[in-house]
């Protein structure tokens, strides 16, 4: 465990870091379902969850500010025309929570043989991408323009 209070007394803005080191230091992440991350492009993303078993209707895709919170819980069924001699496919219900970086937006998700694909976009505003500035010669005149008075 990391003691970060030098850091807060100097800094400003790095709360939300430290809260972070602080919860991936202290937590176990579950094992179920098992998931991949994966870079698509220079902005895009994809999380792929397997989730054999579970339906569409079964799943639920929340995102509260910078997490992404995936919970599943099957519809139970009890009509008693069989029973398991060994149930190896798990149907527990689950919830996994992805901390997302700023800027970067669900814009889908979609079953496909019992794995749950979610794309993530990151969508950096225009006032916040770089640009250029323009550097003027020293003696440009400045034009001042004067409404005469009718």
């Amino acid at each position: 465990m990391f003691d970060l209070t030098p850091l807060y007394r100097s800094s400003i803005g790095f709360d939300r870091l430290g809260r972070l080191l602080d919860e991936a230091a202290g937590l176990e992440a579950p094992a179920y379902p098992p998931y991949n991350i994966e870079r698509l492009g220079e902005h895009e993303y994809r999380i792929t969850m397997a989730v054999a078993g579970f339906a569409p209707v079964d799943i639920a895709l929340e995102v509260k500010g910078n997490a992404l919170n995936v919970s599943g819980k099957k519809a139970e069924k009890t009509d008693g025309k069989f029973e398991f001699l060994h149930q190896g496919i798990a149907s527990r219900a689950f919830e996994r929570r992805f901390q997302l970086a700023d800027h970067v937006e669900v814009t889908g998700a979609e079953m496909d043989n019992g794995l749950l694909h979610i794309a993530l976009k990151r969508e950096i505003p225009e006032a916040l991408k770089p640009r250029m500035i323009a550097v003027k010669p020293a003696g440009a005149a400045k034009v001042i323009e004067t409404k005469q008075a009718a």
